[in-house]
């Protein structure tokens, strides 16, 4: 460990000052050298405006969020950078250019308020549909401030005039009824975890101060954070609350009228949901019940009640195996639509509850190389409804409505943003370290083939995150068409094989997420698709600690790396902004025998001052109040000061997505493809 360790003073923790002049001077200072280094060519604007217009164009497929009859909206382009929320109906919305009732011009709201307002989401009070909690953000941050917005009259409520608002904080606030609501937030000292959550849910009143909330339950400091709820669903009202522990352990209990809490006696990793009679239950880890053991990654069914009455016989309605997981599931009014991955490929399922128990049928065919998803089901007002979105890595998103038991029909396309044609995506296994097989895709041109080439492989492995076919026009205009080959991989610490693909490399066996992608990336060149110098790697957040951990630990595999606002310093993260949440993926530095094991990785303790690093592309947000900026800050400094090739580009606004809007999102895509093409095809940086 030759980093920043336990027995050297961090020369740089300056940096972790987020907004002081020092700290800013030192981040216009490294942008301005990217800026005249990638972004001065000609070559650089095109693909900038070309990204700009694929993000800007009225081509792409208006998302609709159902609620009801309404089909809810937000949009960007060209001429609204910040965006329109807005709404129409399922009628109108099947035509090639429905007609949208503007709810909120968020462009003229930031102007006229003098706030860089980024959206943040906007809850609706079902059924009548009157009233919305719109969240925004300054300059794309977690912190959202929330206020009250009357839809019918589409104007703001001031709290003055009874409206709800909540200053700027993590929030979470969700419907009662229209006068009451649930809330946590920054209520002041003691009121917030130390992941910087809601420790305390409160239900607050039309009309009173929030001071004068009433306090439902309480969590402690060390949890992660504390919620409250309300199942409006005609006939099975409940209210709940919720209590995390960690990032994967919550405890819930049904809130009784009389102010009492029911726990909901199920394993606190897993995660229970409800619909009307029935309770599932989706197991992260072996359930042992009356005897029968239930596999991790299983859903288990039973009636409500009944569980609630003491009964434990649930039914099995899916069992993973070596290749199937399950990757999600919802309602219809009548009906269980399920999602799994067959070596990260997505199925289609529909289950049905009957007096005999529950029938299973394939829903749709689900093309292959491809991701589908089920999307806007509306059970309580959408009756066995649904739509599909379909997307791989070089077909475009198509948009499908349909019904169980019903026809689908087609209801948009995205176009082709790149020139797609002669490129193949074909799927390949390297064996890890320790034996097991790890998928990943290879997107590149078929006259590619025998001949290594320039390529970029990406990451991330944590949080039970699966990483599945998606398109990608940015890819495909900044890479592919420079002939260049593109990799995703599915290292385990995602959820692509079920939780175990993730909680198999929890804490202590972190090491093996980096010895897949490493596994990968010599894959590639003895499969002879790239060679080390050619190979290039991307990663952002907990993909940007992978990142971290190629430079340090593999720099002989890459020939250059990109690394977005990304955790690096694993001795302090747990001490910046959310980073407490994360002690359950990671570990706690502060106990000796976990940082022992966390020592062994942490890029910012072990970087190398005579090693031979690729060179590297740092990037981050100084509005990111997720992971701190202060981790690529010190990271690049770190650097720089031993000598190692690295260039740093931090955007002052944005958040952890690292753009507040489409201008900055375009600027961020066609820095990376410049940087990559410079380094892998040209050898140039």
């Amino acid at each position: 460990m030759t980093g920043v360790g336990d027995d050297v003073t961090d020369p740089y923790l300056w940096l972790e000052e987020v907004t002081s002049e020092r700290a800013l001077d030192w981040a216009r200072a490294h942008n301005e050298v990217v800026l005249e280094r990638f972004a001065a060519s000609e070559r650089f604007s095109g693909l900038e405006s070309r990204i700009l217009d694929m993000l800007d164009t009225d081509t792409r497929i208006a998302y609709p969020g159902r609620r009801g009859r309404w089909l809810y909206n937000y949009w960007r382009d060209g001429e609204h950078p910040k965006g329109l929320w807005r709404r129409t109906s399922f009628a109108e919305y099947t035509k090639d250019e429905p007609e949208w009732e503007v709810l909120i011009d968020l462009d003229a709201l930031a102007e006229a308020e003098g706030e860089n307002w980024v959206w943040g989401g906007a809850a609706v009070l079902r059924p009548e549909q009157q009233r919305a909690l719109i969240s925004l953000s300054r300059g794309g941050a977690d912190a959202k401030v929330v206020r009250e917005f009357d839809i019918e009259a589409k104007v703001f409520i001031e709290h003055e005039n009874g409206g709800f608002l909540l200053p700027e904080a993590k929030s979470e606030i969700r419907w009662i009824d229209i006068d009451t609501v649930y809330v946590g937030t920054d209520f002041g000292p003691g009121s917030l975890t130390d992941s910087g959550y809601p420790r305390i849910a409160k239900r607050w009143k039309r009309g009173t101060p929030l001071a004068e909330a009433e306090t439902v339950f309480e969590g402690e400091a060390t949890d992660v954070a504390v919620s409250a709820g309300y199942d409006r669903t005609p006939g099975y009202e409940r209210h709940f609350v919720g209590r995390a522990t960690d990032f994967f352990n919550e405890e819930v209990y049904l809130l009784e009228s009389d102010g009492t809490l029911r726990h909901l006696d199920v394993p606190t990793d897993a995660s229970e949901s409800w619909f009307k009679d029935w309770l599932l239950i989706q197991l992260k880890s072996p359930w042992e019940i009356n005897g029968v053991t239930h596999p991790s990654g299983a859903l288990l069914a039973i009636d409500f009640e009944r569980f609630l009455s003491g009964a434990r016989d649930f039914e099995v309605i899916f069992t993973p195996d070596a290749h199937t997981a399950l990757h999600g599931y919802g309602w219809t009014e009548n009906h269980l639509l399920l999602i799994t991955l067959q070596d990260v490929q997505t199925k289609l399922h529909v289950l049905t509850p009957g007096p005999d128990g529950w029938t299973r049928e394939a829903l749709a065919d689900a093309p292959p190389m491809a991701t589908t998803s089920v999307m806007n089901l509306d059970p309580l007002e959408g009756g066995d409804e649904f739509m599909l979105s379909t997307s791989g890595f070089t077909s475009p998103t198509t948009l499908l409505s349909s019904s169980v038991g019903g026809a689908t029909e087609v209801l948009k396309r995205e176009p082709e943003f790149f020139d797609a044609a002669g490129v193949q995506t074909e799927q390949f296994f390297a064996r890890s370290d320790d034996g097991t097989m790890i998928p990943y895709f290879v997107l590149r041109h078929r006259d590619r083939q025998g001949t290594p080439g320039p390529t970029v492989m990406s990451g991330y492995g944590g949080f039970e995150v699966s990483r599945t076919p998606a398109y990608s026009g940015a890819a495909g205009m900044g890479w592919l068409e420079r002939g260049g080959t593109w990799v995703m991989t599915n290292i385990r610490g995602g959820g692509e094989y079920g939780p175990e693909w993730h909680t198999s490399v929890q804490k202590a066996n972190r090491h093996k997420v980096y010895e897949d992608f490493s596994s990968i990336a010599r894959d590639l060149v003895a499969r002879g698709i790239t060679t080390h110098d050619q190979l290039g790697a991307v990663g952002g957040s907990n993909g940007g600690l992978l990142m971290g951990v190629m430079l340090t630990r593999y720099p002989e595999l890459f020939g250059a790396i990109v690394c977005q606002v990304p955790l690096l310093d694993m001795k302090r993260y747990h001490l910046l902004l959310a980073g407490a949440s994360w002690v359950a993926e990671y570990g706690d530095p502060d106990k000796p025998q976990e940082w022992k094991y966390i020592a062994e990785y942490s890029p910012y303790q072990n970087t190398d001052p005579q090693g031979k690093y690729p060179p590297i592309l740092l990037t981050t947000s100084t509005r990111d109040d997720r992971v701190h900026p202060g981790h690529a800050r010190k990271m690049a400094a770190l650097l720089e000061s031993q000598g190692h090739p690295l260039w740093y580009h931090e955007n002052i606004e944005g958040g952890h997505g690292g753009a507040a809007d489409n201008k900055q999102s375009a600027f961020q895509a066609a820095l990376i493809y410049e940087f990559f093409t410079r380094a892998l095809i040209e050898k140039d940086v």
